[in-house]
């Protein structure tokens, strides 16, 4: 079989080579034509669990109260807040932002209903509406409602009278709502149970349609977003103004992920060509390995694009990861066929590269294998962008592979054979430098491992996910600095919604079963996608629960002093900004009846109320026909004792044990909630991808050397490698995150092939001069030399992530840069100590 493939591809490649390349570069040139249709993804869903239950009811209750997604524009103008000059500035800029294709309606203090300016009986508060542009509206005692009022205070004035926000509540997208729930629904069924033929064709068409429907609506939001800015930008010269919201965060990242895809794609080609060219001083060895990488990108980004298959902010780092991939796998067999040109000059071309590639194969083969291995094993992380990242690799660097067999071995036939240029090469007597340290200082090299090996573990023990999403930005970022003013000056910027429901007797006995869960959602729904029962309104809020004749569970007395308690102890905790609840309109009613009302004052209080201040105060918050409230509050994301977990748990443990709820009365959704999730399983995926690559790998050295012995040997340093950057992430506070999750397992990874070059090139030398220390030297000055360059070439290639705009990312390329570093000494000391020390490889010869 082997000599058949040896015979075929010596028949083809090596005596075809210009047809080869042809094929390719057509190959090539079809993948490029669909590089206009890439897309990418910053969408919450690319940010979430696979399958979280979560995100569905999250989706369930936007739609259910038709809350959706939002804009804040916060405006600080140059002269008093409340001047003519400063509201006609704001006014006109209200009037702008209403006319944005996707606005439902704005909330400022120009809009929003005035009850206490000043108050009024019910009676003429449903005659009309009184706002801070009506006609003789006293401006201070408007001001101080903003400031007090229970239902503005910390949401639409700051403290210092300086800054206000005008709140853009964007149209809910029922049809993407409905679209992602039906595709949501034939996924869980297909994971579960299996599809039938007619539910998989259906899965895969709602899976277009949704797609097709997504673009379409990212489209739109990012050319909202747009308009926002360039309206604001025409008050600058007025006022200080910022955007913050989810909208504009997913068109920044969008825009981060392209700028980094230049930005790294451009710095790591010419670090390329430098790098070759201080390394090899010829053109051709610069241009062929150059090539395959080009080639290996364009063709990967190509198919993404032809297949629709999305980048994310995560996976947008597979095109830096491949250059610097297939680079070390093309340097590999440049090295290699520089030493045989080198050792016998006068040989053929063709001789010269097919035993390059005879020799190569192999270990170049093992060590693709265990890299994909390694990104193979982010599969099991269960969170939909880190495994989208997986397996991008994994497919990158299978081409990769081909593509180093098909364009340096046909580069070379094509080129002409040159003289033999290695001998100023001083980069054996680098790489000799480690042998005879780990030859005359073993005992000190084993000494520094097992002290690494100490720190590295309890470092790791330290390690935490709990991080601050406006961490990931600088400072000088319009994110950073948007969610800045709104978290300290305006009330917040996490939503976390709190939804309560009705008690029903039937339930009762099943007090606790989602106790242990803060996030769990409403237990008794066995499907999570599962449609409203026959004759149930989901949308039935306020009016609409009363044209129904469902009487309210929650809008009694008893009920609205249940929903008060909690939203007074949530007003305490320093990590809640602005909290909105039906208690907002009970202490608003009181205030007006000089008193608390009972049950028939609240229904007549509620038919009384206009729908302008029944849309402020009841409807957001009341779903009758569902027999349940919601409790909407904001975090502070920039709050130093926010801790979402212990926040939620908090919470919940307070509903239930101090004010009585029922524990599967209270339910957890929000962003916080999506995000905290994703957050929480970092531990687990941690673990579970690095059994999956040490699994692997071991299987690839047991098939590869059939030795136990050198299998654990050759995984050593690469476990330590990996301990030591994570030992030092914990040590330094750095926490683990969706970029930092994917280091572990990408360090040992690829560090191992450093291991599987060397322990080949090690036998192959102890079988010619079968002296261990012979041997050691020997390797170190051949493969050590390919392996001295991969290195550095790793090591920079990854530090270029530092020109990132994304905090994560310039971690991650940092810190994988330290894990190879660390993992190439490892490779040059360590392994080769531990050799010496176990002879896996047979006795030595007299």
């Amino acid at each position: 079989m082997l000599k058949m493939l040896n015979g075929l591809y010596r028949s083809t490649v090596l005596r075809h080579p210009g047809w080869v390349l042809l094929l390719v570069g057509l190959l090539a040139l079809a993948a490029a034509a669909g590089l206009p249709n890439l897309k990418l993804d910053a969408s919450a869903d690319s940010l979430t669990l696979e399958n979280d239950r979560s995100l569905d009811y999250f989706r369930e209750i936007n739609q259910r109260y038709q809350s959706g997604d939002f804009l804040v524009v916060t405006y600080s103008p140059k002269t008093d807040m409340f001047s003519d000059a400063s509201l006609e500035t704001l006014q006109s800029l209200r009037d702008e932002l209403a006319q944005v294709d996707g606005v439902a309606n704005i909330n400022s203090i120009l809009d929003v209903p005035l009850l206490y300016t000043p108050m009024r009986p019910l009676s003429e508060q449903q005659e009309s509406t009184r706002t801070l542009m009506t006609e003789g509206v006293d401006r201070e005692a408007a001001k101080e409602e903003f400031l007090t009022s229970p239902i503005y205070r910390d949401t639409l004035l700051s403290a210092d009278e300086k800054t206000t926000a005008l709140q853009l509540n964007l149209k809910v997208d029922n049809r993407y709502i409905e679209l992602a729930r039906e595709r949501d629904a034939l996924r869980l069924k297909a994971s579960r149970e299996g599809l039938s033929d007619e539910e998989a064709r259906e899965l895969e068409q709602v899976s277009q349609t949704f797609r097709a429907y997504r673009t379409e609506a990212s489209t739109r939001s990012h050319e909202r977003v747009q308009e926002v800015r360039e309206i604001l930008s025409g008050y600058d010269d007025r006022a200080e103004v910022f955007l913050g919201g989810v909208s504009m965060i997913t068109a920044d990242m969008i825009s981060f992920i392209k700028s980094d895809l230049v930005v790294f794609g451009s710095a790591i080609l010419v670090f390329i060509v430098v790098m070759l060219a201080i390394i090899f001083r010829q053109w051709r060895f610069v241009v062929l390995p150059l090539s395959t990488c080009v080639l290996s990108v364009v063709l990967m980004l190509g198919w993404l694009s032809w297949i629709d298959w999305r980048m994310t902010v995560i996976s947008s780092n597979f095109v830096a990861l491949l250059l610097i991939m297939t680079l070390a796998l093309t340097i590999h067999l440049i090295v290699r066929f520089r030493e045989l040109h080198a050792r016998a000059p006068d040989a053929s071309k063709e001789e010269l590269v097919h035993e390059t590639v005879r020799q190569m194969v192999l270990p170049c083969l093992y060590t693709a294998l265990t890299t994909i291995v390694a990104f193979v094993s982010l599969v099991v992380s269960g969170i939909r962008p880190v495994i989208d990242f997986g397996w991008m690799m994994t497919i990158g660097l299978s081409l990769a592979f081909l593509l180093a067999f098909l364009v340096i071995p046909s580069g070379l036939m094509l080129w002409r054979k040159g003289e033999p240029k290695d001998k100023g090469d001083q980069s054996g007597a680098i790489t000799l430098i480690f042998s005879r340290f780990a030859e005359r200082h073993g005992a000190l090299v084993i000494g520094i491992a097992l002290v690494a090996l100490l720190v590295s573990a309890y470092g790791s023990s330290r390690l935490q996910v709990e991080n601050r999403f406006i961490d990931y930005f600088h400072e000088d970022t319009e994110i950073y600095q948007g969610m800045s003013v709104i978290d300290r000056q305006l009330g917040g910027t996490i939503n976390l919604d709190i939804i309560l429901t009705a008690p029903e007797p039937s339930e009762q006995a099943d007090a606790g079963s989602d106790e242990e869960d803060p996030f769990a959602e409403p237990a008794e729904q066995d499907d999570p996608f599962a449609s409203p029962d026959e004759g149930e309104d989901p949308f039935a809020t306020g009016d609409d629960a009363e044209s129904a004749s469902q009487e309210s569970a929650w809008f009694t007395r008893s009920g609205l002093e249940q929903v008060q308690a909690l939203h007074q102890y949530l007003e305490s905790l320093p990590e809640v900004g602005k909290v909105n609840s039906l208690a907002i309109a009970y202490e608003v009613a009181s205030d007006i009846n000089g008193g608390r009302l009972n049950n028939f004052e609240l229904g007549v209080m509620r038919n009384a109320l206009s729908d302008d201040i029944k849309n402020v105060l009841i409807k957001p918050y009341l779903s009758d026909a569902n027999g349940e409230t919601r409790i909407s509050l904001r975090v502070k994301e920039t709050s130093p004792e926010l801790k979402r977990t212990e926040l939620v748990e908090k919470i919940r443990t307070h509903a239930i044990d101090e004010l009585g709820f029922a524990p599967e009365q209270v339910h957890f959704t929000g962003m916080l909630v999506l995000y905290n999730n994703m957050l929480q399983s970092l531990f687990n995926s941690q673990i579970l991808t690095l059994a999956a690559v040490f699994i692997g790998i071991m299987a690839m050295f047991l098939i590869l050397f059939r030795s136990l012995t050198i299998a654990i040997i050759s995984i050593l340093p690469n476990i330590l490698a990996a301990g030591v950057v994570l030992g030092g992430m914990g040590l330094t506070g750095i926490p683990l995150d969706m970029m930092t999750i994917t280091i572990a397992a990408i360090t040992v990874g690829v560090g191992v092939d450093h291991a599987i070059h060397y322990l080949y090139r090690f036998r192959r030398e102890f079988a010619e001069r079968g002296r261990y220390i012979d041997a050691m030297h020997a390797s170190h000055a051949s493969i050590g030399r390919a392996m001295y360059y991969t290195a550095i070439i790793i090591i920079i290639g990854f530090s270029i992530l530092a020109l990132s705009q994304f905090i994560p990312s310039i971690y991650f390329g940092l810190l994988t840069a330290t894990a190879m570093l660390a993992a190439i000494l490892g490779s040059l000391t360590l392994l080769p100590k531990l050799v010496l020390l176990t002879r896996p490889f047979g006795k030595e010869r007299e």
